[in-house]
């Protein structure tokens, strides 16, 4: 393999010595339950036969001689997302595979699992990220029973995947396979379905015109086609090693799929009689830089700015955003796939897909090859695609040369010498913004603010013609302190209209814009937020900022300490309704502890105190305070 890009190397190292005592604390903890047997073994005879009681015959006497692998399927089926329906079939197909080798198969548990599809918009998308913990947690009520000697997990969405990734990771001193679903075949075009969407922005046509095309695009089971995040989610864990090659865009109900789910699970007792592919070993420092990458070289969703945070520290590993900004400037763009492009990812499949990615990676220096997947040892596998030949699934090469370059280029003719994701920062914090679908000529405003603290506000003053004009909108409190950190996919449109209108306009906002990040510049995620003291609590509308995604800059103009303003305080209106109603009122407990976006915006790495009045665990150095008030 070529010679590794100087700079993932360094980054690589960075990562490493900053997380040295975190990861050698959770190797520790793996070590530890890894040494205590295979749990069947740990579990009296009361214990094993409860566990059992249910199941056929057959397992029960294949259980009974307390020598077989047990595989525990964690599922996130429920059949109002697309995505997630095919996993009603799964289990099924898992058990009878496993079964053809000697081993048994259970549902450990489900989660939850909402769609953000449904909830854009709406008070329920304040319950979304929040989600992701809930997720994970629930994982680990699943896995507790420690009755398993592998894990197959079943999810494919936005906060699914990262969810049970992390809560695996509790238990990451077993092999875990995550087995995906596919996508839905191909609707209408994605450029009409944006054409239709800006049209209804501006009143142009009804509902009823928009709702008939939003059916054409959402039509059937499988993930939604554009490369949002649940499909940034395949590709992660594709290069990260923890699907079988190439499955991630192969679609549900076909014999394919199915070969691929069985596989799966066979996969998993294979690992699991070896003793080898312990998730601990295959999530790290190397891997989570692969799996940046990936995700930089594919224009992926810019919910894993926060997302890949927190799966990382589930692993002891501490990234951040100037980690992400570095390896994005040596990582070239390989694809472009809506909304960085106009093909779907069923045309990036067709063009070369996962394979094509994977090699031009490698073969470019931007990866580690010597990484530990559940295929083995090397990346060199996820080289490969599946295919049956008379029922048998069997695996041949990729592509080595795209099918389609309007979709998906070699290394040496990428669309960029870049990849999709920046970081920008200034008096206003920080803040990550996707470039990979915006023009260059639009990577630069400069405008006055138009400060709002409800997405409602800023449509209405959108419809009433009050953003006709060069506009930085501001869009504040809505980071996990404050409301949980909705996506504001909402408002894409109508800025989109105001771009196309000739204004030169962009976006900053402490809240998320989704993996469908489009062609209007956001600076997304801004922290620290609005609501814990952050610097968008001083804008004022008039304020000149400035965001320069080409040189990083976020900043005000010509303000000279924002600091010295009183901070503006949430309407009484907006902070009832952002905690309560429609189940918010129940996640008050995560919108107090929560950590900052930088730091994964998540509730999972309190460390507790110990019998003796010390943690357990040193303190994270990647986290911070959080006493201030709600």
């Amino acid at each position: 393999m070529p010679t590794l890009n100087p700079v993932v190397a360094e980054v690589t190292a960075r990562i490493v010595e900053r997380s040295k005592t975190t990861r050698a604390d959770y190797l520790r903890r793996m070590d530890a339950a890894g040494s205590s047997g295979a749990g069947r073994a740990k579990l009296s005879c009361a214990n094993w036969a409860h566990a059992f009681a249910g199941a056929p015959v057959k397992d029960k006497l294949n259980a009974m001689s307390g020598t077989q692998p047990n595989v525990g399927v964690v599922t996130a089926y429920n059949d109002m997302l697309s995505a997630h329906q095919p996993f009603e079939r799964f289990p099924q197909i898992i058990r009878d595979a496993v079964r053809e080798v000697n081993a048994t198969a259970q549902v450990a548990g489900a989660t939850p699992a909402m769609c953000d599809g449904v909830t854009q918009g709406r008070p329920g998308m304040d319950l979304s990220l929040f989600s992701r913990d809930v997720i994970a947690m629930s994982t680990a009520v699943a896995l507790t029973h420690d009755a398993f000697d592998a894990v197959i997990c079943l999810g494919v969405c936005d906060k699914i995947v990262p969810g049970l990734f992390m809560g695996s990771l509790a238990f990451g001193h077993l092999p875990v396979v995550f087995a995906p679903a596919g996508p839905m075949p191909s609707g209408i075009p994605n450029f009409e379905k944006a054409r239709v969407r800006a049209e209804y922005a501006q009143g142009k046509v009804d509902r009823a015109t928009l709702l008939e095309s939003e059916i054409g695009s959402y039509h059937s089971p499988g993930t939604c086609t554009f490369y949002g995040t649940a499909n940034s989610n395949q590709m992660m864990m594709e290069l990260i090693g923890l699907h079988l090659p190439s499955t991630a865009f192969v679609h549900p109900e076909t014999g394919l799929r199915d070969a691929l789910t069985a596989a799966a699970g066979k996969q998993a007792v294979e690992l699991a009689r070896s003793g080898q592919g312990r998730m601990a070993d295959i999530v790290s420092e190397k891997g989570i830089v692969n799996a940046i990458v990936a995700l930089l070289a594919t224009g992926g969703s810019t919910n894993h700015a926060i997302h890949l945070v927190a799966m990382a520290r589930s692993a002891g590993i501490l990234i951040d955003w100037t980690d992400m900004d570095q390896l994005s400037s040596v990582t070239p763009l390989l694809a472009r796939v809506y909304p960085n492009g106009s093909a779907d990812v069923n045309a990036f499949q067709a063009a070369g897909g996962v394979a094509f990615v994977a090699r031009e990676l490698a073969g470019a220096g931007c990866i580690h090859a010597d990484v530990v997947t559940v295929m083995g040892q090397g990346i060199h596998h996820y080289f490969q695609e599946p295919m049956l030949i008379d029922g048998e699934l069997v695996w041949k090469d990729g592509v080595t040369e795209s099918l389609d370059t309007d979709i998906l280029r070699p290394a040496s003719d990428p669309f960029d010498r870049e990849g999709g994701l920046r970081l920008v920062q200034g008096d206003l914090g920080r803040a990550v913004i996707k470039i990979s679908a915006v023009k260059p000529e639009n990577r630069i405003v400069e405008a006055p603010a138009a400060v709002f603290e409800t997405q409602e506000d800023a449509l209405q003053a959108f419809q009433d013609g009050k953003l006709d004009r060069d506009v930085v909108v501001v869009l504040r409190f809505q980071g996990p302190r404050a409301n949980g950190m909705p996506e504001l996919h909402s408002l894409s449109p109508a800025l989109s209209v105001l771009q196309d209108k000739g204004f030169k306009v962009a976006f900053v906002t402490d809240g998320r814009m989704s993996g469908a990040s489009g062609k209007t510049p956001a600076a997304i995620h801004v922290s620290p937020e609005a609501l814990a003291g952050g610097p968008l609590a001083h804008v004022r509308d008039g304020d000149v900022i400035r965001l320069d995604a080409e040189a990083g800059v976020l900043t005000t103009v010509g303000v000279p300490d924002l600091s010295a303003r009183p901070a503006a305080v949430r309407t009484p209106a907006h902070a009832t309704g952002a905690g309560w109603g429609y189940g918010r009122e129940l996640f008050g407990a995560f919108r107090q502890a929560v950590s900052t976006a930088e730091t994964g915006a998540s509730i999972c790495f309190v460390a507790p105190a110990a019998a003796n009045g010390h943690a357990d665990a040193p303190p994270d150095p990647n986290l911070v305070d959080r006493t201030v008030d709600a």
